[in-house]
Parts: C-alpha cells; structure tokens; sequence
C-alpha cells in the first residue's frame, strides 16, 4: 500500500525566506554559553549532557507502564519550582488522571500548564500564545496533522507531527520533550527517520515490575551517549539512585560459591555488579547454558576458553550466569568477573567477599586490558574492597592508587594460582 505523500509546504512566503538565507562565518556566530538549564534531576541532567539545551528536540521511548510519564511529570514539577513556564501536552489522558498522578509525585507552581489535545494547529497556537520555554508531548503517537490524511499513529503522522515540533522548537527557541511508543523488539514506533530528526533520543529500560529503571541516551547531539542514569521506582514517583554500585550489591550473600563482584563502566560511571554463576552436572545428553543480563553467545565463548586452556570439564555441566538486580551489562571488563564467577561454582569454593575484578578475556585465555582502571579500582576502593584484580598490563595506570591490594594477572592460568587474603 502507498504510503501518502507529505503535504506540500511551498509557497510565496517559503521562497521569501529563502531568497533572505545567507551564509555566515563561524567567527560571526554568537555562541551563548548558558543555553542550557537544569531539569532538577541530576540523573536526567547527566543523560542530556548537562541539562535542556534551548531549542532542543528529545524524543524520549521505552515500555508502556516503565515511568516515561511519570519521569517528565517530575522533571516538570522542579522547573515549575523555579518559576520556569512548562506545557504538559497530554493525548493520552484526562486532565484528572494526570492530577491524580501528580498528587503522589508533591506539589506543583501555577507556571505549570497542562493541556489535552492531539491537534497540532491548536497545540501550535497555544504555544504561540503562552511562549512556554518547555513543552512535553505525551506522546507522539497520539498526534495528529490535519495536513495529512492517515491516521494518527501512523508512519506518514508520526513523521510529519516530529517535523512540525522541531520546526516550533529551533524557530522559537522552545525545549520540547516527545514521548514515543516502542515495538516489540524495543525501538520507536514509526520509520527510523524519527530518531535522525531528532537532537537527543532517551531510552528508558528495566523490568517493569522491579524496582529500579534505568535511562540511557542512545543519541545526542549535545553529549555523550555513554551515560546513563539509575532510578528507583517509589510510591512517590521515581527516586534517583546516586550510588548504583552500592544499590546493586545490596543483598548479596556471605561465602557462597559462585558469586563474584566486577565492574563495567557506563560512560564516565563505575558501576558495580554482582556476577553470579551456577555449574551443576547436567542430567540430559546437551548441557544447558543461560546467560541473563549479559550476551548468550559471549558466554558460551568464555566456557570454550575455560574448557580449552584451564581444562574443566563443561561439557558434561549445565551452566547459568546471571547478573544480579536485573541489570543488563554488555562491556568486555566484565568477561574477567564471569569466568572467576564459574570456576567458583565449578570448584564449590567462594571467592572472598572483599575480592573485586575486572578485566577482558581473549580466546587464548589471555586478561587484556580495558578502560579507565584507576576509576574502577578508585570506585572500589571507596565501597570498601580490599582486594582488586585487573589485567598486568593495567598496573601503570593504577600506581597512584594507595590503601587497596591490586594484583595483576596476565592469563588465565596465573590467576589460578592466586591466593586471595
């Protein structure tokens, strides 16, 4: 089926301003320095590189019910406390539903505006009248542009309605914040151009019924994209968890077999995990292997490499690796934590509870190097560990470093012969 073409923009008035578009020199920009301005949520501050840049365009996905909504809504509130003038643009629900909903997260300043609507000519008059310096769309799917003729929700609407915003927000200077739904497999409904046209794209992540939630950036034009922030999901809304290190090792058990602390590094944040492993003999013919949190195939790969330089026999075992609190880690330093985890629960001997490692492991059972070493040793240190384990050639890096053992592996094989104190 044809999709149906966007409407035709091109007039006298466009030819106008085109004619009166003229290229400029870099040194004939006046750059502002305070263009941005916080949201009140440091952990949503550090996502966005530093607060709400004016004139942006964010689009903000993830699953229905994991705190999109929720998240703005308080992020609204502190503006509104510092007498900044937002409008809540809602398309989902009532003006009542979101009182209620506002009702647990505290109390809110009249510069807060809400509004319920889903035609964008009206919702570009209201802007033009109130000159909000935010607005919050919830959500995108749910507008609509009476200059195109399918439904709302579809891909011609979903394209046209983000190409209107972005028009208001770098024409008018206004800070807009896009909710968007996600498919089944985790991007944002409608076609991928959605994620190009915007400035930044925020992806909110966990299982919905745990506890915390965790908010990544996945693009942004004015930051990094390797941040993350961590949130806790209360009565009251969602709290910010300022040390997810401590959070996730929260609970972990005393001696026991299989258990082992390693850190991964989410942009300039150590984050401590806790990597749990368990081996058994397998009672089938195939050996089962599960792997949450981290990838399936990498895992299997580090068993390969247990099985072929350190000699255990796997291939009679069922092995599970897990990391605890949900979390999802991808970062090879974290190889290190899942092979000590397994010989652990292979051996039945537990790995000391002050004992932290990181490192990446190479299919000759080689430890090499990775990233930021000092920081991931300083983060364990202050969390009170006593012993780190890295790669050898990562030493250098960590001198400066003084009140903790470090010890430094080379393979697989001189960490084995390591005695732990």
């Amino acid at each position: 089926m044809e999709e149906p073409s966007a409407p035709k923009t091109v007039g006298k008035a466009s030819v106008t301003q085109r004619h009166k578009s003229e290229p400029v020199t870099l040194s004939q920009i006046d750059l502002q320095e305070d263009t941005s301005i916080s949201s009140g949520i440091e952990e949503l501050d550090r996502v966005l590189g530093g607060g709400i840049v004016q004139g942006s365009l964010v689009l903000v996905g993830g699953d229905p019910g994991i705190g999109k909504s929720t998240l703005l809504l308080q992020m609204c509130r502190h503006l509104s406390e510092r007498k900044i003038k937002v409008l809540y643009i809602s398309g989902e629900e009532s003006l009542k539903q979101i009182k209620m909903r506002a009702r647990r997260i505290g109390t809110f300043s009249d510069t807060l505006l809400l509004l319920c609507e889903t035609n964008l000519g009206t919702i570009e008059q209201v802007i033009e009248r109130q000159s909000p310096q935010v607005v919050i769309i919830d959500s995108i799917q749910t507008m609509y542009n009476e200059a195109v003729t399918s439904a709302p929700g579809s891909v011609s609407q979903v394209r046209e309605s983000t190409g209107v915003l972005l028009q208001i927000a770098k024409g008018k200077g206004v800070s807009i914040f896009i909710v968007g739904h996600v498919t089944k497999e985790g991007n944002v409904a409608g076609p991928r151009v959605l994620e190009h046209m915007v400035d930044t794209v925020l992806y909110f992540e966990g299982d919905r019924h745990a506890s915390y939630r965790i908010l990544r950036g996945v693009k942004n034009r004015f930051g990094s994209t390797n941040e993350i922030g961590v949130f806790e999901m209360r009565d009251t809304g969602l709290a910010e968890v300022k040390n997810p290190s401590e959070f996730l090792l929260e609970g972990r058990p005393k001696d026991a077999s299989g258990s082992v602390a390693a850190c991964s590094m989410e942009g300039t944040r150590p984050i401590l995990i806790e990597i749990q492993a368990l081996v058994c003999k397998t009672n089938f013919g195939i050996p089962r292997r599960t792997a949450a949190g981290t990838d399936f195939n990498r895992v299997n790969l580090l068993l390969a490499v247990l099985e072929k330089r350190l000699g255990l026999n796997l291939a009679n075992c069922d092995a599970y690796v897990n990391i605890a609190g949900g979390i999802k880690m991808h970062e090879p330093a974290i190889d290190l934590g899942v092979v000590l985890a397994v010989i652990s629960s292979y051996r039945d001997q537990p790995i000391p509870d002050s004992v932290m490692v990181f490192g990446e492991v190479g299919l000759s059972g080689e430890i090499r190097a990775v990233s930021m070493a000092e920081q991931r040793v300083l983060e364990a240190k202050k969390l009170g560990f006593q012993t780190v384990i890295l790669p050898k050639v990562s030493l250098k890096t960590v001198e400066k470093v003084k009140g903790i053992q470090i010890l430094g592996v080379q393979s697989l094989k001189e960490m084995m012969g390591l005695r732990f104190t």
